[in-house]
């Protein structure tokens, strides 16, 4: 075998498995974005996201999700959190304001997003901030599993840590639009298919029982849309009366097909633009 070939394959293996070499330093930012072609972590320079006070009708999974990652941030106990439910409902929203919020107080915590797709690399993720005096909440936005997609068997080594353990300075956060991150349609088949019904669908359904908390967003009412609407108004200062809001915002919510948190901030951002505010 040729010198030639052997290194192709050292080279091979060394993009698979790359060496723990990585020195982040987590002093110059408080958001980081996951990569793994190599393994890096890119600072983001500001994160985008709405004020918390902006995003109305979620009282209750903002005070308990606030609550969670004051504690977290504090040293205390806390929970992986899944935040599942209707679309355009503020779920991601929720978790970069909050750890906004929360960072504005000097808290040491850090925000890691991460892909579904880089999930196999978590592990390699861990051990590059398992030692460090910041404390960390890894984030998968859109979070969901097809039938035949093993990622999900990585998410374990952060929701329950194996023989190691998780990390006391990791919790992890996702969204997701599915309770159980897989379609009912695939928890039903598997069901109907397997020798053990029970067993062939426990694995999956079981991996969203491992975050200790569960945060529901379901769909707004229309007197919760406009209401969205008229708090973006008096916060940018936007002059505009009652009756021309209800008809604008009704339309708009009519060629959109339904209405939500993300499509009264749509409807929002074209109002600002309209009225010459920039925002």
């Amino acid at each position: 075998m040729s010198q030639k070939f052997l290194s192709r394959i050292a080279d091979a293996l060394e993009r698979i498995s790359p060496p723990n070499e990585l020195n982040p330093d987590f002093s110059v930012g408080n958001a980081f974005l996951w990569n793994t072609t190599p393994d890096s972590f890119q600072v983001i320079e500001s994160v985008n996201h709405v004020d918390l006070d902006l995003l109305l009708s979620l009282d209750r999974a903002r005070d308990t999700l606030l609550q969670n990652t004051y504690q977290f941030a504090k040293g205390f106990p806390a929970n992986n959190a899944l935040l599942w439910g209707a679309r355009g409902m503020g779920k991601s929203s929720l978790v970069k304001a909050i750890c906004v919020k929360v960072q504005s107080e000097n808290l040491p915590i850090k925000l890691i997003e991460i892909q579904r797709e880089d999930l196999p690399s978590i592990g390699r993720l861990l051990s590059y901030i398992r030692d460090l005096k910041e404390r960390f909440i890894l984030f998968c936005d859109d979070l969901s599993f097809s039938n035949d997609d093993h990622h999900y068997k990585s998410l374990k080594a952060v929701l329950d840590g194996g023989i190691e353990g998780r990390p006391d300075n990791v919790i992890f956060y996702a969204t997701s639009n599915r309770r159980h991150l897989m379609p009912r349609d695939m928890i039903e088949n598997e069901s109907g298919s397997a020798i053990n019904p029970s067993e062939a669908v426990e694995e999956k359904v079981s991996l969203s029982d491992r975050f200790g908390l569960w945060l529901g967003f379901h769909p707004c009412t229309q007197d919760e849309y406009l209401l969205m609407i008229e708090g973006y108004c008096i916060r940018y200062g936007i002059q505009i009366s009652k009756e021309d809001l209800v008809q604008e915002a009704i339309e708009w919510q009519q060629t959109r097909g339904g209405r939500s948190g993300r499509v009264a901030w749509q409807y929002f951002i074209d109002l600002a633009g309209r009225k010459g505010i920039s925002i």
